[in-house]
Formats: C-alpha cells, sequence, structure tokens
C-alpha cells in the first residue's frame, strides 16, 4: 500500500499538465458560450473611432426624441445581397437609439407594385412613413434619414419668398456668388423656398413666411419698392442681405427701417486668422440671446458694411452682431498695407455688421393678443454664398437668422455634413518596415514567444 501511493502521484503528476490544458480549455469554451449569450440578451456597443462614424450625432439623437409615434422604414433592396447588408448595419444605429423602429426589406424586382407605390426608382432607396406621412429617400446618409424624419414630425411647411429678377442672388443657383448651397439648407431643413419676380407678381402672397432679399445689380421700379414696403407695414418678416454697392432702387426701404450704413468696408485684423484677408469682418463674439445663444464658431463676411445702432422710432433694436476691436470701416481704397484714419470718419471697432428690428403689431384677427415682427439686416450677402456658406461658422448663423426670423425653435438642427477621411499616405521606409514586420517581425516573436515557453517547460521537468 506505501508503494502504490508514490505511484499513484507519479502518474497523476504526468497526467497534471493535460488536465490544466483540458480544463483551460473547457473554461474559455465556457467563457466564450457566456459572453455570446449576454451579448444576445444585453446590446451594448461602443464606438472608439476617431471620427464616431458608427453612432448617431447629438442632432440626430435629439431628432429621434421628439418622435412620439412608432416609424417605419422599409427598404427596397433583398435583405440578404450585399446592398441589403451594407443598409442594414447602417441602420442598425438607428434602431438601437429607437428600440421601437420597425425595418423592412422589399426586393423591388419581386414586389414591383410596391415599388411603384413608394415612387421607387432605384435599387436601395428607402421609405420613410410616419403618422400617415411618407417620403423616399435615395441618399442613405445620416444627415439625409435625420432630415427626413424632422420634416415628418413637421405639420406645418414654412414658406420663404426669395426676391429675384434684378440680378439678385438665386437660391437655386450654382454660381458662387449665388445661395444655391442654403436653398438646399433651406429644403434639408423643411422649409419652402421659392423665388419671387416683382416684376410678374405685383403683391407679396399673404402666406409668406418670410422675404429674403439680396442686394439686385438692376434698378427696383417704385412699384415694386412699394410692394416690399406694404410687406413690412403687414407684419411680414425680412431678412435683407447688404452689400458695399448701391442700392438701387431699395432707398426707401433702408428709410422705412431708420438705418445708418456707414461709409467705406469693414476690415478686420481678425480675418488673417481665419485664412482671410484684411477685406473681411469677423463675427467672434456672440451676445447671450435668442440671437446669438449657443452659436461659437466665428462667421466671416469678406466685403462687409457696417451700421450705426439707430433705427425708427417705430422698431426695436432687440439685438445685434458686432466685429471685433481690431476692426475698423475702411473708406479709402483697400490695398495691402492699410491704416485707421480718424479724421475721415473710420471708426474703430467693435461695428455692427448685423442688426435684428423688432416690432409689437396687433393680431390680425382683431383679437387682444398681440405678435412680433422680425427683420434682420445683414452688411454682407457673401456669407451665405456657394464660396463661403461651409467657411468656418457661417453655415451655423445663417440657420440661426432662419430660425431667429421665422420663430420656428421647433425645427432642429441636423446632423453636419461628415468631414473626408484624410488619407493614410506611407513613405518608402514606412512601407518598407510594415513589411519587414509582417514578413519577419511577427513570425520571428511568435516563435521566440515559443522557444521560451518550452525552454522553462523543460527546465520543470
Amino acid at each position: 500500500m506505501i508503494r502504490i501511493i508514490p505511484q499513484m502521484w507519479k502518474q497523476f503528476r504526468r497526467l497534471e499538465r493535460p488536465l490544466v490544458d483540458g480544463l483551460f480549455v473547457i473554461l474559455l469554451l465556457a467563457t466564450v458560450i457566456c459572453a455570446g449569450w449576454l451579448a444576445a440578451r444585453h446590446d451594448r456597443t461602443w464606438n472608439w473611432t476617431q471620427t464616431a462614424d458608427n453612432r448617431l450625432t447629438h442632432e440626430s439623437l435629439v431628432i429621434i426624441k421628439r418622435l412620439n409615434a412608432p416609424l417605419r422604414i422599409t427598404v427596397f433592396a433583398a435583405a440578404d445581397n450585399s446592398l441589403g447588408l451594407r443598409i442594414k448595419r447602417f441602420l442598425a444605429r438607428y434602431q438601437q437609439a429607437l428600440p421601437t423602429l420597425e425595418i423592412n426589406y422589399v426586393d423591388p424586382q419581386r414586389f414591383p407594385e410596391q415599388a411603384r407605390d413608394a415612387e421607387v426608382s432605384l435599387i436601395g432607396q428607402l421609405l420613410l412613413e410616419y403618422r400617415g406621412r411618407r417620403e423616399t429617400l435615395s441618399d442613405i446618409s445620416e444627415r439625409a434619414i435625420s432630415a427626413a424624419i424632422s420634416r415628418l414630425t413637421e405639420t406645418r411647411i414654412p414658406w420663404v419668398a426669395v426676391i429675384e429678377g434684378h440680378g439678385e442672388r438665386a437660391i437655386n443657383g450654382t454660381a458662387t456668388t449665388d445661395l444655391g448651397r442654403f436653398g438646399r439648407e433651406l429644403k434639408a431643413q423643411g422649409y419652402l423656398a421659392r423665388s419671387l419676380d416683382l416684376t410678374q407678381l405685383k403683391t407679396i402672397p399673404d402666406n409668406t413666411r418670410l422675404v429674403v432679399l439680396s442686394t439686385p445689380q438692376i434698378s427696383f421700379f417704385p412699384d415694386e419698392v412699394e410692394s416690399l414696403i406694404h410687406y413690412l407695414n403687414r407684419g411680414g418678416n425680412l431678412l435683407w442681405l447688404l452689400d458695399p454697392e448701391a442700392l438701387n432702387g431699395l432707398e426707401p426701404l433702408l428709410t422705412q427701417l431708420g438705418l445708418t450704413v456707414l461709409p467705406g468696408v469693414v476690415v478686420d485684423g481678425a480675418a488673417a486668422n481665419m485664412g482671410m484677408d484684411n477685406s473681411a469682418a469677423v463675427i467672434a463674439e456672440y451676445p447671450n440671446d435668442a440671437l446669438g445663444s449657443d452659436l461659437i464658431a466665428p462667421a466671416v463676411l469678406p466685403g462687409c458694411i457696417g451700421f450705426e445702432t439707430t433705427v425708427a422710432p417705430s422698431w426695436t433694436l432687440s439685438s445685434y452682431l458686432a466685429t471685433g476691436k481690431q476692426s475698423w470701416n475702411e473708406i479709402g481704397n483697400i490695398s495691402a498695407r492699410i491704416d485707421r484714419d480718424e479724421l475721415i470718419g473710420e471708426m474703430l471697432g467693435p461695428i455692427p455688421v448685423l442688426l435684428a428690428l423688432t416690432r409689437t403689431l396687433p393680431n390680425e384677427d382683431g383679437a387682444t393678443a398681440e405678435r412680433e415682427q422680425r427683420v434682420l439686416i445683414v452688411g454682407d450677402g457673401d456669407f451665405l454664398s456657394n464660396a463661403f456658406f461651409n467657411r468656418n461658422g457661417n453655415r451655423a448663423l445663417g440657420l440661426r437668422l432662419l430660425r431667429w426670423l421665422s420663430r420656428e425653435d421647433a425645427l432642429l438642427e441636423l446632423p453636419p455634413i461628415p468631414p473626408l477621411a484624410a488619407p493614410l499616405i506611407l513613405n518608402d521606409m514606412q512601407r518598407t518596415l510594415i513589411g519587414l514586420g509582417a514578413v519577419a517581425g511577427l513570425p520571428g516573436l511568435f516563435f521566440g514567444i515559443g522557444v521560451i515557453v518550452r525552454w522553462r517547460r523543460g527546465r520543470r521537468s
């Protein structure tokens, strides 16, 4: 009996390593199975990408939280093909933020009737349905889908009339000075922007929520200016984009509002920090009010004029945006080197370049309640043009002006346009090091680890 015990112990020691390895394999399999079971029951994701590409932006989450009824998305693609799988992976971020989201997949080749009913012409288009309203999308991106959801939640469509016909900036134009990008942003935000030619339509329609007016190249006729003044007198809101050019017949409108334009063009030493020359004005500080709150990025206004802060007695200067202390209104020619000359009336900044006017009017239905009329006058129209709309904080400022004028606080911010990913460019040395690491470095490392493990096991035995 005494001899048997040492032999049994010796046999057990021989089986110690296989038993430990077997137990390790069993525990590893159990851990993997438990992890898969927990992942299936508790869906959690972490986005460690630098640009947060795999999760919804804050703007999209705010839009989704406003939903108070089921949202259904129909994907017109087969669920098992490559396109359907890519769309499924993309919509997973929406389904994670909105568990009640219903997503259906319809193959338009097998069910052409449903595709025609949804006005689908391309494989991969989406149909969004909410509270009996629907919209078909061909652009599958977070910005497009979130914008469509925001539009579906709106029951009223704000009408924006853009005055054209006299060489003004076109709302659908593609030239660098036009407002095409701003117009597309209005459409994405749910506004209905239409051009209005006062030479053909003598009066501005009563259902117009807002009028956008830029500097004309051809003079207005007196009756056209009277139409604009009549629109103001009946309580219409106005966004007037001025430029350092002749008013071309709009002088009575300037008198109606009681505005005084400073001579010259605003120059700003802070523009050099924004990659601009000194002929641009910079709005870097915003007031903490309904017009400027939450605005952070500085806006750049190239070729801007300034104003005095006096307005007509019937109007109230509710707020204004101004340049910094490095600016002044340059009356002379702008050259490479300019200096302020106080004797000829060049005023040191801050200089008001955007005025917000309000006045209280009686309600149209004759009730005792009053309503507020709003007018914005900007000393530059280039900041909303195609060339500068996406520069610095111009887009955010333009949309804030739009919301302030239309009093549509319920219209939400859309996700920003995603920046282009910076390409990874390797030089010859870096490519050589990566190749050597893959061919020799990693295999050598694993071989060395194996030799060390084998050596240590040999010492134990």
